[in-house]
């Protein structure tokens, strides 16, 4: 059984989508929709506030205007329309968000702390958080019937309210969960770059250890994307993968060893 995420980066997903009905493995699909949302959230009169944690990790500053329009963009439009293609190709998608069931539960982070040219602040009415659990039973029932989840933020937090979490780490988490086979996380690039400027830089192999080394001196996206694909395998699952969306045939280029693997 693979996890498939799907970055929100990727303009084309067809090809994945195709892939993904071909494939005779088990999948859930999990995916991001940051351009709709940037674009939504524009057109509604407030742009997209991004933010960088103590640590260096940007975000999504998420008040409760942005969480509307988040829910629009990922479990409305992005999730349904992955769905709606899915099933056109003979797949029996089943879309749904961490927040339906509680499938995904975890704590939500109402102060933020942030950042700005090296000084500290705290926003508040913030709706982030971290993930604390995962509901396998109720995916692996799906899964069961024949079902492909079709999964995205947000998810529940304690008191049920609907918060964002990084779609890289909720990939990563259900991977663990379920005991993912392969994680395989496709962005618009190669893979994890040395230099972010040249596509030639394509880091091919890591191990475990050597990727969570290796977390401090990315920068960017691409920092959360290591963390994720690295903590998943060191918590078992078989080996993970960040590779190219853009690819003819994205999946199994994948497989047959595209992109950067950590094993």
């Amino acid at each position: 059984m693979i996890v498939v995420k799907i970055g929100g980066s990727v303009r084309r997903i067809d090809p994945l989508l195709h892939d993904i009905a071909a494939t005779t493995e088990q999948v859930v699909v999990v995916h991001g929709a940051s351009r709709d949302l940037d674009e939504l959230s524009t057109r509604l009169g407030s742009p997209p506030r991004m933010v960088q944690s103590a640590r260096g990790d940007v975000s999504r500053f998420t008040d409760a205007t942005t969480m509307d329009h988040f829910l629009m963009a990922y479990a409305g439009k992005a999730n349904k329309r992955i769905v709606e293609r899915l099933r056109q190709l003979g797949v029996d998608a089943f879309g749904l968000c961490g927040l339906d069931g509680g499938v995904v539960r975890g704590t939500r982070r109402s102060d933020l702390r942030i950042s700005v040219d090296g000084r500290a602040r705290v926003l508040h009415d913030n709706h982030v958080g971290s993930i604390d659990s995962v509901d396998a039973d109720l995916l692996r029932s799906l899964l069961a019937r024949g079902l492909t989840p079709v999964m995205c933020p947000p998810i529940a937090a304690e008191d049920g309210t609907a918060i964002n979490v990084d779609g890289d780490r909720l990939a990563a988490e259900i991977a663990v969960a379920l005991g993912a086979t392969r994680l395989m996380v496709f962005a618009d690039t190669p893979g994890l770059l040395r230099d972010p400027a040249d596509e030639t830089t394509l880091i091919g192999r890591l191990s475990a250890p050597e990727a969570e080394r290796l977390v401090p001196a990315i920068g960017g996206r691409a920092r959360v994307k290591l963390r994720a694909v690295a903590g998943a395998r060191l918590r078992g699952v078989g080996a993970a993968c960040i590779a190219d969306g853009r690819a003819a045939r994205p999946l199994f280029n994948a497989m047959a060893g595209a992109g950067t693997w950590v094993r």
